[in-house]
């Protein structure tokens, strides 16, 4: 009996050894000099590894998302974290929230690791969404403890307020207050929340979250801003990541715009971060607070201006491109700019580069020319690539890329409306739509998606009165389909765009945000009345919508309170910028084509000056 204990205790002392020792290389090491450099293996017993997805929505890019899935799942981490926005949201259909879920979950379903949801104000930004947050995952707030580090999972939409409103609320901060209380000791703490509540004017209670944080080692990690930004408070590091899929301009690390999961490996010195990019890897400092400052002064104006070429009439025949270039920094710029001309149009020099001293500005003129006058519909544009490089001392060299294109666009004069025009979806009141839109639209779908003019097509006019100015669209659709979820152009739809900002703003290079600067009147189909207009919370008031089923389609007005160009432009308008874009669903939905009138001045490809609107 006593051989039997003794034996059965020296097994136990192995079996504890080997669950305690890591294991080690086993090699042959005689000789005095060998092709390594030693042997510690890096893998101890208190190292892990865990990845961070940020925003996937705010501007959904599809595909993004699931390929960092697969990514994932080729890295393996142990579990994934993530920091909100994982759906569109901003909804109160049910049905449409659950699509959204489903298609979301789909993704998750195809990790082969843990995840972990945090709620974002797409996720949860009215009670509707909380309901179904908390019906489907329970808690919107929660912590756990892996090998001694507390992760604690917040809810920065407690009080549903939106974006730039996050808010932690006194519930909340009990349950901080209790789940530190109850972890005293562990090795480090790591808080994930959506909107980074210490950036944020009005953040209820996180100024108390960040006192109980006071003394401890802790790393915070938030999304929302689809910027990533590396700060140093209350001793500690906090994180905005960029995006996973997420609205971006993506123009590049050192702007903080790029698409990524975010690898830590915690050690018991704290966490050690890799940003991992799809094209490539960077370090935790891949762009500071410093940093941060330096390139927001740098991107609020982008140093290059190019006036919009508007002609009176619809034929050009010699004109000018007309070049501001800023430099608002306090160091020297390298402005290089290469100008593509094409059989039709023919600038006269291929390109030029300057240094523009700090805080300086250099006007240039490039004459451009054709073969007599020809039409301005016959053009194609002219590219204009630009490379703008700021050399500091302090920071790495920052390079800054835009190709722009332009063309000879002529103004469309708007008609005033002598009657009343009853916005009803009924087109009696109007004696004609000067546009037609069909084979000559920007279409996006995929090749078999669209087949031509009676698949579906448009016309449209605009007209403005005293009060109001009115748009009004006729559709050809061969099967309108009652497709739901999945993003506006994504189901049958249709969505008018007007910038009214002065002349400037509106037909130079694209910028500005959606319902701030420029407005998005998009209503999905069909629908008989009262339609429902996407974000109607964020327009003017006043906004009217109408559509009516008909033969072969249906057709909509809209009217525009004139007051609202009025205060754009600082007294009575004059002009404003228009786009008109038509989406189409057939087979179930399978088949999506959005059909645009202009180039999207929000996409890639923009065209300065397209869809110049002016009062006759």
């Amino acid at each position: 009996m006593k051989k039997l204990l003794l034996l059965l205790s020296v097994l136990a002392t192995i079996g504890a050894f080997a669950q305690t020792t890591p294991p080690q290389i086993i090699i042959n090491q005689d000789g005095d000099v060998h092709p390594w450099n030693h042997l510690r293996v890096n893998n101890g017993p208190e190292t892990f590894q865990f990845a961070i997805v940020t925003d996937r929505t705010g501007g959904l890019r599809r595909g993004i998302f699931p390929d960092a899935v697969n990514k994932l799942n080729l890295l393996q981490p142990e579990f994934v974290m993530s920091v909100g926005d994982l759906i569109s949201g901003y909804t109160e259909d049910t049905t449409v929230i659950a699509e959204e879920w489903k298609e979301f979950n789909g993704f998750i379903g195809n990790l082969q690791m843990p995840f972990f949801y945090v709620p974002g104000n797409h996720d949860y930004i009215n009670p509707v969404m909380a309901a179904e947050w908390k019906k489907r995952y329970g808690k919107d707030y929660y912590h756990f403890v892996y090998k001694d580090v507390l992760f604690l999972c917040l809810n920065s939409e407690e009080k549903m307020r939106g974006s730039g409103k996050g808010y932690i609320d006194e519930p909340q901060l009990a349950y901080i207050e209790k789940a530190l209380k109850e972890n005293p000791d562990v090795r480090w703490t790591l808080l994930f929340l959506h909107q980074p509540l210490w950036d944020q004017a009005d953040n209820g209670k996180w100024p108390e979250v960040e006192k109980l944080l006071e003394g401890r080692k802790h790393t915070v990690y938030a999304g929302h801003r689809h910027r990533y930004v590396k700060y140093e408070r209350n001793n500690n590091r906090y994180f905005i990541l960029a995006t996973t899929g997420g609205g971006s301009n993506l123009r590049g690390p050192r702007f903080g715009e790029f698409d990524h999961v975010v690898w830590i490996t915690m050690t018991d010195d704290g966490p050690i971060m890799a940003n991992l990019l799809l094209n490539g890897i960077w370090d935790e400092n891949v762009n500071t607070e410093d940093m941060h400052l330096f390139t927001e002064g740098i991107l609020a104006k982008h140093p290059l201006e190019i006036e919009a070429m508007l002609v009176e009439g619809n034929t050009f025949s010699e004109g000018s491109l007309n070049l501001r270039i800023t430099n608002d920094s306090d160091i020297p710029m390298d402005a290089e700019v290469a100008v593509s001309s094409n059989e039709k149009l023919w600038a006269a020099t291929a390109g030029f580069t300057k240094t523009i001293e700090p805080n300086s500005v250099e006007l240039v003129t490039i004459p451009v020319k054709t073969s007599g006058a020809q039409a301005v519909a016959d053009f194609a544009p002219m590219e204009v690539k630009t490379t703008m490089t700021y050399h500091s001392d302090k920071y790495p060299e920052l390079v800054l890329n835009q190709t722009l294109a332009i063309k000879p666009e002529m103004w469309h004069n708007i008609s005033r409306q002598k009657k009343k025009i009853q916005v009803d979806g009924n087109l009696k009141d109007w004696d004609k739509l000067e546009n037609t839109v069909g084979d000559a639209a920007i279409v996006i779908a995929d090749p078999f998606s669209h087949k031509g003019t009676e698949d579906c097509s448009f016309d449209f006019g605009v007209r403005y009165d005293d009060e109001f100015v009115y748009a009004a669209i006729k559709v050809t659709d061969d099967q309108l389909e009652s497709v739901t979820g999945g993003g506006i152009t994504s189901q049958e739809a249709f969505a008018i765009f007007l910038d009214a900002r002065p002349l400037k703003e509106s037909a130079g290079i694209p910028s500005g945000d959606i319902f701030k600067d420029y407005l998005m009147i998009a209503v999905p189909l069909p629908q008989n009345k009262d339609p429902q207009i996407y974000r109607k919370d964020r327009l003017p008031d006043g906004v009217a919508v109408a559509t009516q089923a008909v033969s072969g389609g249906y057709t909509a007005e809209v009217a525009i309170p004139v007051s609202y160009l009025n205060d754009l432009q600082g007294g009575s308008w004059k002009h404003f910028r228009l786009n008109v874009v038509v989406s189409d669903s057939d087979r179930e939905g399978k088949h999506k084509t959005s059909l645009f009138w202009q180039p999207d001045w929000r996409g890639k490809d923009p065209l300065l000056g397209s869809g110049m609107f002016r009062k006759e």
